[in-house]
């Protein structure tokens, strides 16, 4: 067995090296503690690997993304969301009775508790989205009886996930329908997941526009072990339920560094048209580095060469413009800056390329969906992963995520009583 050694204070230990099945290799330090009395510092854990893992493989080097094996660009031309869906949470492509199975029971999730539609309609209709999803999909845990999470079974499983996939479905519908003052409507089981969901926001389809949102779905489904799949992952380490934890990944979600990325997008674009429009502008104080200008949407914190999802989805996008015909000057600054920076030296030497962030904003935008609801389409999009993680961790048995610190506060002292401070 490879081992690592470290010295502490004199002292060599030993580390068992793991090695994944793409070669990365791996330091168990989990004995660490107990053997030298000293922990590791990684702050934002950029290098700690919480868990080993079967479902998504990113080489971010290189532009791969896998999920189960499959490589993210077969699985866009061949597979559809709920197949990738089930692919994600159980391991393998499904036969086509246990397809059917997955979508029969997404349909009995067609229809909200009265509950749940209260609590949406309680909001008012300034809330954000996001807020308004994590709620209620917590507010479910009142209409399912307790279960024990740490001994959930196969039926188990294949009950709860497809239902959470057809309750967020309708729970970002009918929030979208009253925010507009509209009848929430109904789920129609003649159509895909996709159609079906565009059909409850506007009562209209277009097959183009169903196929690039599947697409962008898949493409949102799970991505290792990002910081919502953690969250979702911790939560379900202390055995919450399965509401709990996905909310906790929607909570986590929420935030502009994650899923609000491409909310952020929009937000600049919609600066820069009110500025002028003047994108070449906008993109001479980006390579200012004195100038506190960011440009959303470009380049990707793990992918260093290009993001493997941004290459399928600009295709989806140029055929969603191209079919709905949308005239947005905000969407033609996007088309102006995207083209200058793809040919811009300063962009292209640092390999800051428009991630899928970029993209699935301007799609979104030229659905109508309104921007604060960008994240929950990305939320849709990524329950999958979640579940898949969550049921990982459960079946593996994980033991409670319990990070460690280094304390640097005071030392112990005195009480001192109020008047004498």
């Amino acid at each position: 067995m490879s081992v690592a050694k470290i010295e502490v204070n004199g002292k060599i230990y030993e580390a068992p090296i793991t090695i994944g099945s793409e070669g990365e290799i791996g330091i168990d330090i989990s004995k660490f503690r107990s053997q030298t009395g000293s922990i590791t510092l990684d702050g934002g854990f950029k290098n700690t690997g919480a868990c080993t893992s079967d479902i998504t493989f990113v080489d971010g080097a290189n532009g791969v993304l896998r999920y189960r094996g499959y490589a993210i660009e077969e699985l866009c031309d061949k597979s559809n969301f709920l197949e990738v869906s089930n692919l994600l949470v159980n391991g393998e492509l499904p036969s086509s009775s246990s397809l059917n199975a997955f979508a029969d029971k997404i349909e009995e999730a067609s229809a909200l508790p009265e509950g749940i539609h209260n609590i949406i309609k309680s909001f008012p209709k300034s809330a954000h989205p996001m807020g308004v999803l994590s709620s209620a999909l917590c507010g479910l845990s009142g209409f399912f009886p307790e279960k024990d999470y740490g001994s959930l079974t196969q039926a188990d499983y294949d009950e709860l996930i497809p239902k959470m996939m057809g309750y967020i479905k309708m729970i970002a519908a009918a929030n979208y329908r009253h925010n507009q003052g509209l009848e929430i409507g109904k789920s129609d089981s003649s159509l895909s997941y996709c159609s079906d969901f565009i059909n409850l926001m506007f009562g209209k389809i277009d097959d183009d526009v169903a196929e690039a949102l599947d697409v962008l779905f898949i493409l949102h489904a799970d991505h290792e072990q990002n910081c919502s799949a953690t969250a979702a992952r911790v939560a379900g380490s202390a055995q919450a339920n399965i509401f709990a934890s996905m909310s906790s990944g929607v909570n986590a979600l929420w935030g502009p560094r994650h899923g609000g990325a491409n909310q952020k997008v929009i937000e600049m674009l919609e600066m820069i048209e009110k500025n002028g429009g003047d994108y070449k502008k906008f993109i001479e104080k980006a390579k200012d580095k004195s100038d506190p200008f960011r440009l959303m949407g470009f380049g990707h914190r793990v992918y260093k060469n290009f993001d493997p999802r941004a290459k399928i989805i600009k295709v989806y996008c140029e055929t969603v413009l191209n079919k709905l015909g949308v005239k947005d000057a905000t969407l033609d600054i996007a088309k102006g800056l995207e083209e200058e920076a793809l040919k811009d030296p300063y962009f292209v030497e640092r390999k800051l390329y428009p991630n899928v962030d970029f993209y699935s904003g301007i799609i979104y935008r030229a659905l109508g969906i309104p921007t604060n609801m960008f994240t929950v389409m990305f939320a849709i999009g990524r329950l999958p992963g979640w579940m898949a993680q969550w049921k990982e961790l459960l079946t593996q048995n994980m033991a409670i995520s319990r990070p460690r610190q280094i304390y640097t506060g005071k030392n112990l002292r005195s009480y001192t009583s109020i008047e004498s401070r």
